[in-house]
């Protein structure tokens, strides 16, 4: 559930910043999956991090 947060707030935050930047709709959607996967790659951190202290 953590991972899925996190990737939906990252493909906001990369559209948000290709907005920003003025961009077109595959600028928007570049951003998109590069900060997706990265909220991704977050959101897996902090779910082992949570299984190891509560687990």
């Amino acid at each position: 559930m953590i991972i899925l947060i996190c990737i939906l707030a990252g493909i906001a935050w990369g559209i948000a910043a290709a907005r920003k930047g003025q961009g077109n709709r595959l600028d928007m959607l570049q951003y998109a999956a590069a900060a997706g996967i990265a909220g991704a790659l977050g959101g897996l951190l902090l779910t082992i991090v949570v299984e190891r202290l509560l687990g």
